[in-house]
């Protein structure tokens, strides 16, 4: 990961029952935090609150849950999730359709995850 000079750099992974939070302090040093992906008697979003506390703590100036985050003091996000593949698999959320034009070569196909080397980076299906 490309390091941003003097910001929060963070790295996020919002499963369905935790997210981890990875954060680059301006000073170099590394922080983790995991809390859990849905709480909502104390806050909105698992991310953004990951943010929050380590930018609170880190700083120890207030950064109130119902005022967006200062994002000044953040060099970048990168965020995966696997909550939608989840879905998917389980067959869960609403019912969705997905439409292209005619000819459309490219077409990103799921179907069961079945192939036999599941987590090559190259996939020749």
């Amino acid at each position: 990961m490309a390091e941003t000079q003097g910001k929060f750099d963070f790295a996020i992974d919002r499963g369905g029952t935790f997210t981890d939070v990875f954060a680059r302090l301006p000073d170099g040093s590394e922080r983790v935090l995991k809390l859990l992906s849905r709480d909502p008697q104390n806050y909105k979003d698992a991310p953004t609150e990951g943010i929050r506390r380590v930018l609170e703590e880190e700083t120890g100036r207030m950064f109130p849950r119902e005022q967006p985050v200062d994002t000044s003091l953040i060099g970048w996000i990168r965020m995966g999730t696997t909550v939608a593949t989840n879905a998917l698999l389980e067959r869960e959320g609403e019912r969705t359709a997905l439409m292209v034009t005619q000819g459309f070569k490219d077409l990103l196909h799921i179907g069961t995850q079945a192939r036999p080397k599941l987590f090559d980076l190259v996939c020749n299906a």
